[in-house]
């Protein structure tokens, strides 16, 4: 049996991988446009590869995908995140787990991961790698399915798996080619949006705030919450919460003329009542001092002043002359910081949202409904997470169930 893996990315090279583990006389083709393996892999978490989450909790983990969690319940409990890091550390990756329950190798070197990969390729006779290998067309005829190279003879395969990703990082080879292929073969793809992206605001202010980080803040935007820490940047907002946010409104048409209003709750474990009471000991302490001095909590200088800006007091006015209506503005201000979106920040989505539909997709097997045969893994299909390794696990595990369904066959 020869089977066509089409992606090099953390799918592919893990389905490849559990076929050459097999031992079944499967011989699969790993096919990249790339001279290099794993190149996306390599690159997450900048450089170091978040490989998966410290997390154990099925339900747990699988709330951390907008998209595609019921699809991958059982993939997940297939090959959950323990599995997965026994499989690195089987395979000569030590991985180290950090405060944020994010799993990195404790070389802190992206590359270590895929070098597993290639030692398990080069160990194994039955899988071959092509590397620099376009394919620009597959199409099934009876049994069988004929792929189509740019610069290499056409070969026909028993089964195929598409793992091409989305079209995040386009420079790392992930074009969306994948998606092109799904259809020719009879497949619907749900709009796609760019995920995981930092966020552009209408307001200016963000500039003069830049680099100021909260490490646990609410952001809301419509039904939409999440928590967790983000910063200031010279566009607007970025950081983990909102690379978050930014998923959960991945639809969302965003520009200058129609901004989507969010708000942020910088200090979420401080309710507004205590902090009118932090505001009123301040101005009991310091009654002298300008309102653009004011200490409150551990909120920044340069802040304190937007804040002044928003509820328009004046930055010299003496705290002891705030009336009760502008201490009650100051806490609402920092309990619901307003900002208007109008615009992702291009180049810093890390995932794509949408791909294959997944209602034409078993999820015990990872094999299409439609064309017998044909099987997908990782960001091609509409599954998308949050950051914190999620996307790379379910990479690993659909990519593995793809591996594990025609190694049975």
């Amino acid at each position: 049996m020869e089977i066509a893996i089409i992606g090099a990315g953390a799918a592919g090279m893990m389905a490849a991988a559990l076929v050459a583990e097999s031992h079944k006389n499967i011989d699969a083709y790993i096919i990249d446009r790339n001279t290099i393996f794993g190149k996306k892999v390599a690159l997450t978490g900048g450089g170091r590869c978040n490989v998966t989450t410290g997390l154990n909790d099925i339900p747990e983990i699988l709330n951390r995908y907008p998209r595609g969690s019921r699809f991958l319940k059982h993939a997940m409990y297939n090959f959950p995140p323990e599995r997965v890091r026994e499989f690195f550390e089987n395979h000569g990756v030590p991985l180290k787990e950090e405060k944020d329950l994010r799993v990195f190798p404790c070389s802190e070197n992206g590359i270590d991961i895929v070098k597993a990969f290639e030692k398990i390729f080069l160990e194994n006779k039955n899988i071959h790698i092509l590397k620099n290998q376009t394919v620009f067309k597959i199409s099934k005829k009876d049994d069988k399915f004929l792929v189509q190279f740019a610069k290499r003879q056409n070969q026909t395969f028993d089964a195929v798996i598409i793992t091409t990703g989305g079209k995040a990082y386009m420079e790392t080879g992930s074009v969306g080619d994948g998606y092109e292929f799904a259809q020719s073969l009879g497949h619907k793809i749900t709009e796609l949006a760019p995920g995981l992206s930092a966020l552009a605001t209408k307001e200016t202010w963000t500039r003069d705030v830049s680099g100021i980080s909260f490490n646990d803040a609410e952001i809301t935007a419509g039904k939409h919450t999440f928590r967790g820490p983000f910063l200031f940047t010279h566009k607007g907002i970025s950081g983990p919460a909102v690379f978050a946010i930014s998923s959960l409104i991945a639809y969302e048409k965003l520009s200058e003329s129609s901004p989507l209003p969010i708000s942020i709750d910088l200090f979420p474990n401080i309710l507004h009542e205590d902090l009118s009471k932090i505001i009123r000991t301040e101005i009991q302490t310091n009654p002298k001092k300008a309102f653009k001095n004011i200490k409150v909590g551990t909120l920044a200088q340069k802040l304190t002043e937007i804040i002044g800006q928003i509820t328009k007091i004046n930055p010299e006015k003496r705290i002891s002359e705030l009336t009760k209506n502008e201490m009650h503005e100051i806490a609402k201000s920092i309990k619901n910081l307003p900002l208007n979106i109008v615009a992702r920040i291009s180049g810093e989505e890390f995932v794509t949202a949408g791909g294959v539909d997944l209602s034409e997709v078993d999820p015990k097997t990872m094999q299409s409904k439609i064309c017998p045969g044909l099987f997908f893994g990782g960001e091609v299909l509409d599954i998308d997470g949050f950051t914190g390794g999620f996307n790379l696990q379910a990479a690993w595990a659909t990519g593995r169930l793809a591996g594990e369904s025609i190694a049975k066959d």
